[in-house]
């Protein structure tokens, strides 16, 4: 392990180097590159070089110790011994989660859908509390989000809601989301007080950049409508949502959310590009896909992950066995605890998977 360590620091100072240097300075590309590889190790440089420093301490307390020293001094260097000993099994722990394979999306934005599956409306109003949800976790985390498309109930829910989260850091987090919710409780529809059980699903798509994904316009057909509302209606007379159907793939997406049609164009894409680099990632990284889907189950959608009991005001990962009491808090966007479990479960599979 201190190997690597030792190669990651070493290429941290290289890259330190580089960036000073005035040809990669004057080239964009390389001075991102560099300045994202450089960022994505530092926590482990620094992780190490806060651990050598306490090991050089401890190592030099303990060779005190062989020292003639008083009584005074010697409890001193032996409280430090102590106290400096605690300190590295914790740093080395770091460590090694630090050196785990990283998912080379986690830094990205990320593109939600939910939608509302078994059970008809109430499936709809459960899609609504998901997308509120998600909405006050990402503001939580000091992210953006932004809604692109969705297609609402005459009560109130989303039969289908699309939305962007900008944020670093926001596919490392969401990515766990991805799979089918179900809810148990007593619709307002309900007269005799019933408890009815309806699902809605949840797509988490990392964002795409151009040079990711190559999206020619020749593969691409654009359609233009007339915005809709609730129902169907009519909501103006300008040709401005969008519909772009990726002709390889036959990936559709429509947009209509903007009263632009260059505007709605632009966040179709986004989307679009979004679906086709999920498909072809899928399909070029299915050994990575499947690791990833043993370890906490992020990668079939299908996969029911999240029950969401109100009678009893309790939400239940299925993933990792976990119950917590706090369904109010939950839909309320406090989703760490959930998270977090998720992200220690499988950084301890990876590790099992590593020995």
């Amino acid at each position: 392990m201190f190997d690597r360590l030792q190669s990651v620091e070493d290429r941290y100072d290289q890259l330190t180097e580089l960036l000073m240097d005035p040809d990669v300075i004057s080239d964009t590309n390389k001075l991102r590159e560099y300045s994202k590889e450089q960022s994505d190790i530092q926590e482990t440089v620094e992780t190490y070089r806060q651990y050598k420093e306490v090991k050089q301490g401890y190592d030099e307390a303990k060779e005190m110790l062989h020292e003639s020293l008083d009584k005074e001094m010697r409890d001193m260097v032996k409280m430090e011994v102590s106290e400096l000993e605690d300190q590295l099994p914790p740093l080395e722990e770091k460590l090694r989660i630090l050196l785990l394979p990283k998912d080379p999306n986690d830094d990205k934005n990320v593109i939600v859908e939910v939608r509302g599956a078994a059970g008809g409306d109430e499936a709809a109003l459960f899609a609504g509390d998901l997308y509120r949800m998600y909405s006050r976790f990402a503001e939580a985390q000091g992210w953006k989000s932004e809604v692109i498309e969705y297609s609402e109930t005459g009560i109130g829910g989303y039969k289908e809601i699309i939305f962007m989260i900008n944020g670093k850091g926001a596919f490392s987090k969401m990515k766990y989301e991805n799979g089918a919710h179900r809810v148990q409780r007593v619709p307002t529809t309900e007269s005799g007080g019933r408890i009815h059980t309806s699902t809605a699903t949840v797509a988490v798509l990392p964002e795409a950049e151009e040079v990711e994904v190559d999206i020619h316009d020749k593969d691409i057909r654009v359609d233009t409508f007339t915005s809709s509302g609730p129902g169907g209606q009519s909501v103006n007379t300008t040709m401005s949502a969008v519909r772009l159907t990726h002709l390889p793939t036959g990936v559709v997406v429509s947009c209509q959310d903007e009263k632009s049609q260059i505007k709605n164009k632009e966040k179709a894409m986004k989307v679009l590009r979004a679906r086709v680099y999920d498909k072809f990632q899928k399909e070029a990284q299915a050994e990575y896909d499947q690791h990833r889907k043993s370890a906490v189950g992020t990668g079939d959608r299908s996969e029911r992950i999240r029950t969401y009991n109100f009678p009893q005001s309790r939400v239940t990962d299925h993933r990792i066995g976990l119950t917590i009491q706090k369904l109010d808090q939950i839909l309320q966007g406090n989703l760490d605890d959930i998270i977090d479990a998720l992200i220690m479960e499988e950084q301890s599979q990876m590790m099992k998977d590593a020995e």
